[in-house]
């Protein structure tokens, strides 16, 4: 008879096994990141259109006018 937690496999007393945590594993986070990278490839970010307009130089304050 094994103790608590253990058990007999083969003539061989093992550990129960743990129950396991809502853990992400590492091909799920990949495959996030790939999503993530995907939908920004496909659709952008937003950041495009105010980038692609140009913004006009305006003098500072301190500058004068003419020379």
């Amino acid at each position: 008879m094994p103790p608590q937690g253990y058990h007999v496999v083969r003539r061989h007393i093992r550990r129960n096994p743990r129950p396991r945590g809502k853990k992400m594993s590492g091909w799920m986070i990949a495959g996030l990141i790939a999503g993530v990278w995907l939908w920004g490839q496909v659709f952008g970010f937003g950041g495009e259109e105010a980038a692609s307009h140009p913004v006009s130089p305006r003098p500072a304050a301190s500058t004068p006018a003419t020379r």
